[in-house]
């Protein structure tokens, strides 16, 4: 692996997706035996529009989750060697587009992560706003408040959300303003996160991405890694620690 682009760098901010998590038992969207590959049908049940509007939409989301394994899923090397770099001393910041909260359980602070598509630990009240930590039962496939009535939904972003823009911001002044981007594992095919690559880019930033499959940006990177995560990662966190 050339690791010439890792010279001089002290800031790095880490953009990781589905592939991250793989390793962990978590299925991914798009790959081979992806969510969305192996039933494209089921992009409806995360469809705010169709969520909202419909009870057997609810249902068949709620179900989704039900024994899903992000609930008990541990974290893997990869998100060791982050979380690892961080306590090191490095400057880390985590911006992930993964909503199973393994980085934090991994042991990187809850403050350096940004969850840029929210977390399956909390439900959130689409009526009073209120949050609750998640807890999916058998049979209930329609859950509302119990202070608005109000219908509930899991912490995340769904098709047709807009992302916080107080969230978004925070990640372009991460990415604008850390000397490495690391992607790790997306597919940088979901807007506006993706874009935060020529966010970096274009703060004179080096970007680096790290991913089975070719992306819409890796022409615009300094280097572009095949290997399998697991190991590609620690390596290159070993290799910015000994920096």
């Amino acid at each position: 692996m050339t690791t010439s682009w890792m010279d001089g760098v002290t800031r790095v901010a880490v953009l990781t997706g589905a592939g991250i998590s793989t390793d962990s038992g978590i299925p991914d969207y798009r790959g081979p035996s992806g969510v969305w590959t192996r039933d494209p049908t089921l992009i409806e049940a995360f469809t705010y529009g169709s969520f909202m509007v419909d009870p057997e939409v609810r249902a068949t989301f709620w179900r989704t989750y039900r024994g899903h394994p992000a609930f008990s899923a541990r974290p893997n090397g990869a998100h060791r060697a982050l979380a690892d770099l961080e306590r090191g001393g490095f400057a880390v910041r985590v911006l992930t587009q993964n909503v199973d909260g393994l980085h934090q359980r991994a042991g990187s602070s809850p403050r350096k992560v940004l969850e840029l598509h929210g977390s399956i630990r909390e439900t959130v009240c689409t009526g009073c706003g209120a949050r609750t930590p998640t807890s999916i039962d058998e049979g209930d496939e329609d859950r509302r408040c119990a202070d608005c009535g109000g219908i509930l939904k899991l912490g995340v972003v769904m098709f047709g959300e807009h992302l916080d823009p107080a969230t978004v911001g925070l990640a372009e002044r991460i990415a604008s303003h850390s000397e490495l981007m690391l992607v790790v594992g997306s597919s940088l095919l979901v807007e506006p996160v993706a874009s935060l690559c020529a966010v970096a880019v274009n703060g004179g930033n080096r970007l680096v991405i790290v991913n089975r499959d070719p992306t819409p940006y890796d022409d615009l990177a300094t280097a572009v890694i095949r290997e399998p995560i697991g190991t590609a990662l620690p390596r290159i966190c070993a290799a910015l620690a000994g920096g």
